[in-house]
């Protein structure tokens, strides 16, 4: 013999109960929630009124404004980068090697393949910058002067 149980129709008597029960104490509830909320609780049940325009409102889309034509320059950076930036807005356009320490003494490494860079300078750039890579910075040749022989190879003033 098989039973079939099926779901009646309606709730169950449970929930008729538990509703009729929070029906009932809706007021106390609502007083407890302002209470431990500080009365948020009632705040966040009122209806907000939307913002409305006052006059004309013109919105223009479009992109940034176009900024004027690139002005690079060489810098160095604190952390040892050797970069060259836009004087303009001051973002980088290339990044060109690094000044590390190695043995105790200052070296500029230029940003190439054989010298580990995942991200290489153009070949043009490795190439008129291939007489400085592997140079010593001492006081007689500071980062100053290493930036504008750079600036002076790539015709950067």
């Amino acid at each position: 013999m098989v039973e079939i149980i099926s779901k009646r129709d309606g709730p169950r008597r449970e929930d008729v109960q538990v509703r009729r029960l929070i029906e009932q104490n809706r007021s106390t509830i609502v007083r407890l929630a302002d209470q431990i909320s500080s009365g948020g609780y009632s705040a966040s049940r009122k209806p907000r009124q939307k913002p409305e325009a006052e006059g004309l409102i013109i919105h223009v889309g479009g992109g940034s404004p176009v900024a004027a034509e690139a002005e690079p320059s060489i810098r160095v950076t604190l952390n040892g980068r050797v970069v060259a930036v836009d004087r303009n807005t001051s973002r980088q356009l290339h990044h060109i090697g690094d000044v590390r320490n190695r043995n105790g003494e200052q070296v500029f490494v230029l940003a190439t393949k054989q010298n580990g860079y995942f991200s290489p300078v153009d070949e043009t750039i490795a190439q008129a910058l291939a007489g400085l890579d592997g140079s010593r910075l001492a006081a007689s040749y500071t980062e100053e002067q290493l930036a504008a022989d750079i600036g002076l190879r790539l015709g950067i003033a």
